[in-house]
């Protein structure tokens, strides 16, 4: 099976912490080049200086803010100008705060639409022409198990990533002949710094401690334990990979076996 990203140079969004992170080193480990994206770029370039190098990639780093979808155009498109093409592009973001769908505030809806479906569509708007060029693409979205099944508490999130969801289909129907796949990847509960707000908001709201509410979440899940970061990132360097090139607009649970509908 044919795994090998050598030549490729990959975009990881959210790459200084995380799925996005072990997204990126496992991109680096298999042989990519990877420009990380995020907004602190301190971090950037930590997590830059420990990508893999082993087979002469290089790796680069992009401070912008998905709160500012102009900027991030701004700075994707100058560096595919100045430097090179991207092959891959993992569009991750952090998401929307947690809340009832009848109380959110219209402007909530329209921040979350902006951070990820608007900025989704610039960043595929500047990687597609390229990716046409060459005959081969790879778009992979970090989305939720909330497309198949909605999640309580979590009104805008489930509606926006819905959203992203039906996107990304239509974008694989339009560019599955250019030999671009266009795919989603849905965690479930996965052990990160976003988990751990969950796990707070519902403990203050609850007035459990926050081991009990992450008990009450594993028993959820019938592997009864938290995802690892670096699980997901196994399911999205699957998905990027020359293996994977008739796998084309699906959405992959990769979430224990907690989402019960098919």
């Amino acid at each position: 099976m044919n795994t090998d990203l050598t030549g490729k140079t990959a975009l990881v969004c959210g790459s200084t912490q995380g799925i996005g992170k072990a997204t990126a080193e496992e991109l680096a480990r298999m042989g990519a080049n990877v420009v990380l994206l995020a907004r602190n770029e301190e971090k950037l370039i930590e997590v830059k200086n420990q990508l893999d190098r082993s087979k002469g990639q290089e790796h680069f780093h992009l401070k912008a803010d998905f709160n500012f979808p102009p900027e991030v155009r701004l700075k994707v498109e100058s560096f595919i100008e100045e430097m090179m093409p991207i092959d891959i592009l993992v569009n991750n973001t952090g998401g929307p705060a947690g809340g009832m769908a009848i109380d959110a505030k219209v402007e909530e809806y329209v921040h979350a639409f902006n951070m990820h479906l608007i900025s989704n569509q610039i960043l595929a708007q500047a990687v597609v022409p390229n990716m046409k060029k060459k005959g081969w693409g790879r778009i992979v979205n970090v989305i939720s198990t909330s497309v198949k099944q909605p999640l309580s508490g979590l009104g805008v999130s489930n509606t926006i990533r819905g959203a992203v969801a039906n996107w990304a289909k239509t974008l694989s129907n339009e560019l599955g002949e250019y030999g671009i796949t266009v795919n989603n990847v849905l965690p479930g509960a996965t052990n990160t710094i976003r988990l751990q707000q969950i796990i707070e908001n519902k403990a203050n709201k609850s007035g459990q401690s926050e081991g009990q509410v992450a008990d009450t979440m594993t028993s959820q899940v019938p592997m009864k334990r938290f995802a690892a970061p670096e699980e997901i990132a196994n399911g999205i360097a699957f998905l990027v990979s020359p293996a994977a090139s008739y796998i084309n607009g699906i959405n992959l649970p990769i979430d224990g076996g907690r989402t019960k509908s098919l």
